[in-house]
């Protein structure tokens, strides 16, 4: 069991062989130069644990999750939480909050749904180079 009770950083949790999910938290490390988010994937022991204690399935990786201050956001409200954060014009993004999460989420459903077609799929998960190591948890 991985203690998160000292993370002070929020962490995405990613479909860890998602082209699409990869690209994504390598467009997120490149737009947080604070590196103020931590990540880990859907598939590792933490992220595992994570599903278990918010009661989400743990064979399905197709939500983008964030966990910041013991909050779990998922799908487009995770996505755009995490916008809000980053470097440029990307917080204003957020202004999309006002749009009806079951709109927000049927298109983000329909990107999910076909990600792999779409993006392709690694066989292992991806691994991050040595010097962003340290943004990863297990």
């Amino acid at each position: 069991m991985v203690d998160l009770s000292n993370t002070t950083n929020p962490i995405i949790f990613f479909d860890g062989v998602c082209n699409l999910c990869t690209g994504s938290v390598q467009f997120i490390i490149k737009h947080d130069p604070g590196h103020h988010f931590r990540f880990a994937s859907l598939q590792s022991k933490i992220g595992q644990q994570v599903l278990q204690e918010f009661k989400l399935p743990t064979a399905e990786f197709d939500s983008f999750i964030l966990l910041e201050k013991g909050k779990l956001y998922t799908k487009s409200s995770a996505a755009l939480q995490v916008t809000k954060k980053l470097n440029g014009a990307w917080p204003g993004l957020n202004a999309f909050i006002i749009v009806p999460p079951f709109i927000r989420n049927a298109i983000y459903n329909l990107f999910a749904r076909n990600r792999y077609k779409w993006f392709g799929k690694k066989e292992e998960c991806w691994v991050p180079t040595v010097e962003l190591n340290n943004l990863f948890l297990g």
